[in-house]
């Protein structure tokens, strides 16, 4: 399945899932489930055009990116501007996550909107080809246009799950006991995990590691800055941001919890390496 038919997809479901949601509150706590359905249908919908047109703008506010030019950080532009030439498409806008855990991720809604951001820590931690190889992989996301994907399925399940929460808050502070759609609000949070797990496969990953090996022509360096990258923020992950947009970057920077690993999208770290070492012996893809 395509990048339109998986973002299609992604927005059906979440129609369903916001009307169903509607149609139960409405039976239980209204006696009538039209008004909430419509509601949670109105609901919907604007979610949808808000994540169509805004997601990739929500994912850089929350980890507050900031876009950069060419004098603001020559190395990182021109890097990226290279890899870009080389790929053969426009040159995307460039972002720096102050964050120290060397990390790095694209997003947008197309190629004329796509981003490619990275965090300071990863501008400490990798040399330039190792650099250059993270920003292939990167562009591999934009050629291959399932970074539109990506970000619609980070931001929906991320609502799902403050949904849940919200919904756990009211059951656990207020006066209500267990009744049925305290069940329902039980499976919320793996619905948003599946949703992750449908829309984006570990395949993408792979895909983008060939992508970039292909890009950089050098799928050594992109292997060692995976492994670097790797033990880097599973020594400091992620304490504060929501795990649902784990799958928005190139290596999980997220500490391994039983939550985190329902949000898991990414391949073992060790095939992925494996792959890129097996080609660096294969001189077929240059």
């Amino acid at each position: 399945m395509g990048y339109i038919g998986k973002t299609t997809g992604l927005f059906a479901f979440m129609v369903i899932f916001f009307v169903g949601v509607g149609y139960l509150l409405g039976t239980f706590f209204f006696g009538s489930p039209i008004f909430a359905m419509i509601l949670f249908l109105g609901i919907a919908g604007a979610m949808n055009l808000i994540t169509y047109f805004y997601s990739h703008k929500i994912i850089l506010k929350t980890y507050k990116a900031e876009i950069i030019e060419e004098e603001d950080n020559p190395r990182l532009f021109n890097i990226v501007k290279e890899v870009a030439y080389e790929a053969d498409i426009s040159m995307p806008k460039v972002a720096i996550v102050p964050m120290d855990q060397p990390n790095a991720f694209a997003t947008g809604r197309n190629e004329e909107t796509a981003v490619v951001a990275t965090t300071r820590g990863i501008l400490k931690s990798l040399n330039d080809e190792e650099l250059k190889g993270v920003i292939s992989h990167e562009i591999g996301h934009i050629k291959d246009r399932d970074m539109l994907v990506m970000s619609v399925a980070a931001t929906l399940a991320g609502a799902i799950t403050i949904l849940a929460r919200l919904v756990w808050f009211q059951m656990f502070f207020g006066r209500r006991r267990m009744n049925p759609i305290l069940l329902v609000v039980m499976v919320l949070a793996p619905i948003g995990a599946l949703i992750i797990k449908m829309a984006i496969s570990r395949k993408r990953e792979f895909m983008a590691d060939e992508q970039g090996a292909k890009i950089s022509k050098n799928p050594n360096a992109l292997a060692d800055a995976l492994e670097k990258l790797h033990k880097e923020n599973k020594r400091n992950p992620i304490k504060k941001k929501n795990p649902t947009t784990a799958s928005l970057f190139i290596v999980n920077p997220f500490k391994k919890s039983t939550f985190v690993k329902l949000f898991s999208s990414h391949p073992p770290m060790e095939e992925r390496v494996k792959r890129l070492r097996e080609m660096a012996t294969d001189f077929s893809y240059l």
